[in-house]
């Protein structure tokens, strides 16, 4: 009889994935987002200068540093983060609607500061890092990821750094608005410092058969802690001079560590050069900081060999990989991709070594490298734009 009523329930079958994908995980809108700002932003920096756009609250130099770093920089690492934070912690991270409520207000971030409401554009820029913070910290304290927790104290430092800049645009402070411009650098630098740590040793070693890329404890520890050392210097206003033994001593360590991954190993892995070659900017900025701080080079010559070299450098390198990696797509570099990397290190080399060996060439450097940078991320914004919005090539959800 029981053989009779066993009655047996059909096999369960997984629900197709949706076929627009944006909202699956972090990587995808803050990835087009960014991709698709960086190459945008030269456009409506033109638009300023050209008269076009008198009433935007943030203008010129300012509004530059401020969107590349509290925009177009800021929107990959929470793309990354949240993306990488469900791998870390092996919990949920946002997806759907909340998702899209965070692309949302990094949006209304952009439009604002274009507008002559300072205060509203204050608000909701320092919101975005803030709210990024809250999403990553609930996993990250679920799961008890401690090591992880140093993410979220960034944020919520990138979020006091833009405020203050706004604070002293609008003249509530007296500290000039370049102060958290710097600040969040040195916060910038921190976490790309830590993530390249983290990932390049592993992808050199996974992508290149033979290579041992290493790590050495001591040596990460005092890499680290020497931007640490620069960040404490930079919010007390040490001087000068306490700077450039600062910035010299990290970038010694920090070209040290780069050489124990065996870069010269990766030259026929696209995938794995762009990242070494991305992260030998960081001891190059950190070198021009110190020459920069002995008033030996400008400074914004230290300052562009980190964003241009080694965030742009970086990002279009994470960006290719995690969409590739994410979607289920192979783990190489096609024509494309490599474009992308030589264009974005392109306009690098021509920002920082043009106005050092033709100082009369700075506005050629300048437009120069806006047209490299502008062609290396539109061309990433073309060509991944339908692999971030659809479905995963196995099927899988994210």
């Amino acid at each position: 009889m029981t053989n009779f009523l066993n009655i047996e329930e059909p096999a369960s079958r997984r629900a197709p994935p949706p076929r627009f994908a944006l909202w699956q995980l972090g990587f995808r809108p803050f990835y087009l987002l960014a991709s698709t700002f960086a190459a945008a932003s030269i456009a409506l920096w033109a638009l300023q200068f050209a008269g076009w756009l008198p009433l935007a609250y943030l203008q010129g130099p300012l509004w530059h540093a401020h969107e590349m770093l509290f925009g177009f920089t800021l929107a990959v690492v929470v793309g990354f983060l949240l993306t990488a934070g469900r791998n870390w912690t092996n919990r949920p991270t946002l997806t759907g609607a909340p998702l899209a409520a965070l692309a949302l207000l990094w949006l209304a971030g952009r439009v604002l500061v274009l507008t002559p409401f300072g205060w509203a554009a204050a608000l909701v820029a320092s919101a975005f890092p803030l709210a990024a913070a809250v999403a990553l910290g609930i996993p990250f304290y679920a799961a008890r990821s401690k090591r992880n927790y140093f993410f979220v104290g960034l944020l919520v430092l990138l979020s006091l750094a833009t405020f203050f800049v706004h604070l002293g645009q609008l003249g509530v402070v007296t500290l000039p608005a370049w102060a958290g411009i710097q600040v969040a650098l040195d916060a910038v630098l921190f976490i790309l410092c830590v993530m390249g740590g983290r990932v390049i040793p592993m992808f050199t070693n996974n992508g290149v058969p033979g290579t041992r890329a290493r790590r050495v404890e001591w040596l990460d520890k005092a890499a680290l802690g020497a931007v640490l050392a620069l960040l404490a210097a930079d919010l007390l206003q040490l001087p000068a001079g306490a700077i450039a033994a600062v910035a010299a001593l990290a970038a010694a360590a920090h070209l040290a560590r780069w050489s124990l991954w065996q870069p010269w190993r990766t030259l026929r892995t696209p995938l794995v050069w762009v990242l070494h070659l991305a992260y030998l900017w960081i001891p190059l900025h950190l070198a021009l900081r110190a020459l920069a701080a002995s008033s030996l080079v400008p400074a914004s010559t230290a300052t562009h060999a980190l964003t241009v070299g080694a965030v742009g450098g970086l990002v279009i390198g994470m960006m290719t990989r995690t969409a590739r990696g994410h979607t289920a797509r192979e783990l190489r570099a096609d024509g494309f991709d490599v474009a992308c990397y030589v264009l974005v290190s392109l306009s690098a080399v021509v920002r920082v070594a043009l106005p050092l060996v033709l100082p009369q060439a700075l506005m050629a450097a300048v437009l120069a490298s806006a047209v490299l940078w502008s062609a290396g991320f539109g061309l990433y914004a073309v060509r991944y734009w339908s692999v971030l919005t659809g479905p995963r090539l196995d099927g899988r959800p994210g």
